[in-house]
């Protein structure tokens, strides 16, 4: 494989590809589009379209699970693919053009058609994307690589809604004008990924027939499927973050005091994305996994139980840890655990599982959430997480080394 240009980052990350530092900026610039409404979509949904909590998990559901089929198929289809950017780029193009025209929403199941194109672009680009970082990345910078990828993406998250509360403090400018002009970084995306990302020439190609889910499925590694339906478990537990922005609604918490904190969470998401994909270099993922899922529990625990405003400030700082946690680990043990010419399917069974089982948990929770109250919902998410950490033993542990 042709060796890919570095850039120097000046940091302990050392030097990366350069199609992985601008996948990066092609990360920010997304979240920073998707994050001037993402905050703010509970309180437009509720106060200005009428929408309830069960109809907020709906759309994240169906969204999500949307985006989770794609992710299957698109990754399949990019192993057998000579070049894997088409698909990420149409996949960014089709959620840069949907994403904003929730600001001319009038009714709520309108929103749910917008949330699904946008989940298509997403489908169609995660998993190719998340192939392609490996195909230019050292099997020892794993971790790094996606680390880097995952702070940038909650750069561009904390930018988002300091943007958007910016905007709201202008006179005249409302939740539909903040939706709309998240336009203008989309089209920054398309810049970045037409003219910077390039891509390996030469990478292993799936050949022969066509292998069904089954098989496909069949063929990858023990560790993988463990580890796969542990991830099942803790998402069954792990509905939309929606839910979370609803709860600091719910206990008083303004529009745009959501959005600020909501930026200073992935603030945090952020630098414990960049040290935890570092960690996941040398240490096992196994453990750095399994830490995140706990603290997980105890946060969604304190989060069902307590309305003092501050501790809930606290909890949600520190739910941006388990991300770090979490995130890039679980990718580049994905990835390390799949061979060249088979990630994109590897990356496309990881997202698929974790897409498809966001509908059913964001029912769930939007069921216990509405009818037994936020104490049951939560509850039920931090005790998926303990079962799931349990199970989590049963994947062999690994350690990397980098070098």
């Amino acid at each position: 494989m042709a060796e890919e240009p570095r850039i120097s980052l000046r940091t302990s990350l050392g030097t990366l590809p350069r199609t992985v530092v601008a996948l990066g900026f092609v990360s920010f610039f997304t979240d920073l589009s998707s994050e001037m409404i993402y905050p703010l979509l509970p309180a437009f949904l509720v106060t200005v379209l009428g929408a309830g909590a069960l109809a907020l998990g709906t759309i994240e559901g169906i969204a999500e699970s949307t985006a989770a089929v794609l992710k299957v198929f698109s990754g399949r289809w990019a192993d057998r693919m000579q070049r894997r950017k088409p698909l990420v780029v149409s996949g960014y193009g089709i959620s840069g053009l949907a994403r904003p025209l929730i600001g001319l929403v009038v009714a709520w199941p309108v929103v749910v058609v917008l949330r699904f194109a946008d989940r298509i672009g997403k489908g169609i680009r995660s998993s190719p994307r998340d192939a392609l970082i490996a195909d230019v990345t050292p099997q020892a910078r794993l971790g790094a690589a996606y680390g880097l990828h995952r702070a940038m993406d909650h750069a561009g998250a904390v930018a988002g809604p300091l943007v958007a509360a910016g905007l709201l403090l202008i006179p005249g400018i409302g939740l539909r004008q903040v939706f709309l002009l998240a336009a203008v970084p989309a089209v920054i995306v398309m810049l970045v990924l037409v003219y910077v990302v390039k891509e390996p020439g030469d990478r292993p190609i799936a050949t022969g027939e066509p292998q069904s889910l089954i098989e496909g499925w069949r063929a990858t590694d023990s560790s993988f499927r463990r580890l796969l339906f542990a991830v099942i478990i803790f998402t069954l537990g792990n509905s939309t973050d929606a839910f979370l922005l609803l709860r600091l609604t719910d206990v008083g918490f303004a529009p745009a005091w959501v959005a600020v904190l909501w930026s200073l969470h992935h603030l945090v998401k952020l630098v414990a994305n960049l040290y935890g994909g570092q960690l996941s270099d040398r240490v096992s993922r196994r453990g750095l996994i399994g830490t995140g899922w706990v603290l997980y529990a105890v946060i969604y625990l304190g989060f069902g139980l307590t309305t003092d405003t501050t501790s809930l400030v606290i909890l949600f700082m520190a739910y941006g840890i388990y991300f770090g946690l979490t995130e890039p680990v679980e990718r580049a043990w994905v990835a390390s655990l799949a061979p060249a010419e088979a990630r994109g399917g590897a990356f496309g069974f990881y997202h698929g599982s974790v897409g498809l089982t966001a509908l059913p948990a964001s029912l769930l929770f939007g069921f216990l959430y509405t009818t037994l109250g936020p104490g049951a919902a939560f509850g039920t998410g931090s005790a998926l997480a303990i079962i799931a950490t349990i199970l989590l033993l049963r994947v062999s542990p690994t350690v990397h080394k980098a070098g």
